[in-house]
């Protein structure tokens, strides 16, 4: 039997998050502003915690992960890596498929992956409270226990 699982463990759990902009020939154009011009970090700060922008504004290709973020994914990662097999038979090829089951996270989803950064910088810069519009229900129940992961430590 083709084995469909790859086991990981938690010192597998990533210390850095990829930029993929590093590896982009021209960087992407700067976030407009509603007259339609360019807006800088100081702008946005008004709405984003200044870590948030400066990780989301750099060219480096590796960001640490603060080890806060990292004990709280330990909580479900590493999520199972699982082989594609029937999806590459489908498409009959040779290549090996692989996706990350993220179901395994306590909102279900991938989206704690993203919430639980947002919650810590908003944490460090101060924010004492966090409100977020949601469609399904995902993002805004990542958020809670992001959050809540967060006020247990007497913050946010």
């Amino acid at each position: 039997m083709t084995p469909l699982r790859v086991p990981l463990d938690q010192n597998d759990i990533p210390t850095h998050w990829y930029n993929i902009v590093a590896d982009f020939k021209n960087p992407p154009l700067p976030p407009l502003g509603p007259d339609g011009n360019p807006v800088g970090p100081d702008k946005m700060s008004a709405i984003f915690p200044m870590p948030l922008l400066e990780q989301e504004m750099s060219g480096e290709r590796w960001i640490p992960i603060p080890d806060e973020v990292r004990q709280i994914y330990a909580l479900w990662r590493p999520s199972p890596l699982c082989r594609a097999l029937r999806l590459e038979q489908a498409l009959g090829t040779p290549a090996k498929i692989f996706y990350k089951y993220e179901g395994v996270s306590p909102a279900g989803s991938h989206k704690p992956n993203s919430a639980v950064p947002q919650a810590y910088f908003n944490k460090l810069a101060g924010t004492k409270k966090l409100t977020t519009e949601t469609g399904a229900g995902q993002w805004g129940s990542s958020i809670a226990l992001a959050g809540a992961r967060f006020h247990g430590q007497g913050q946010l």
